[in-house]
């Protein structure tokens, strides 16, 4: 009796592997589908800033945002869509870098600016107002850009 060794076979099952993961949006070891990116702009009395923003849409998305980072690079952030005007809590937990988090009304007015967050803090932090969306940057950017609650955001989830 002759046995193949299995091993023959693992780059054919490999294959299969991660092509029924990624038919299921599941990325192999632990990496997460990088969210849609998209640009925004913020026209501020010191001029227009260009950011270019991942979008965070789903619950999914918007439940992780930029949990595990290790870094976020200037003139990069993320955008959360909550869909509509409505009450927003967030909060830093698995969060290692500091942000500024952007509080952004449905017509594009940016309703509050919550400076250099507490990173791996539970703390939560509120929009203080009906938001659409969150922009979120690295902290010191709003100071830096001079941000300023009032300002307005073009990107196409703002009427």
């Amino acid at each position: 009796m002759f046995c193949r060794p299995m091993f023959r076979h693992l780059p054919k099952f490999a294959a299969v592997v991660l092509a029924v993961l990624a038919l299921f949006g599941t990325a192999p070891f632990g990496t997460v589908r990088a969210a849609d990116m998209d640009t925004l702009e913020i026209v501020s009395r010191s001029g227009v800033h260009v950011f270019s923003v991942e979008l965070a849409v789903t619950d999914e998305e918007r439940s992780r945002g930029l949990m595990f980072r290790r870094e976020l690079p200037e003139g990069k952030g993320m955008l959360f869509d909550f869909k509509r005007d409505q009450g927003v809590s967030m909060w830093m937990e698995n969060t290692y870098i500091s942000l500024d988090m952007i509080f952004i009304r449905a017509d594009g007015r940016i309703a509050r600016i919550a400076e250099n967050t507490e990173p791996m803090s539970r703390k939560i932090i509120s929009s203080g107002a009906p938001v659409r969306g969150v922009l979120e940057v690295i902290a010191g950017t709003a100071k830096k850009l001079g941000l300023a609650a009032g300002d307005k955001v073009a990107h196409p989830i703002f009427r």
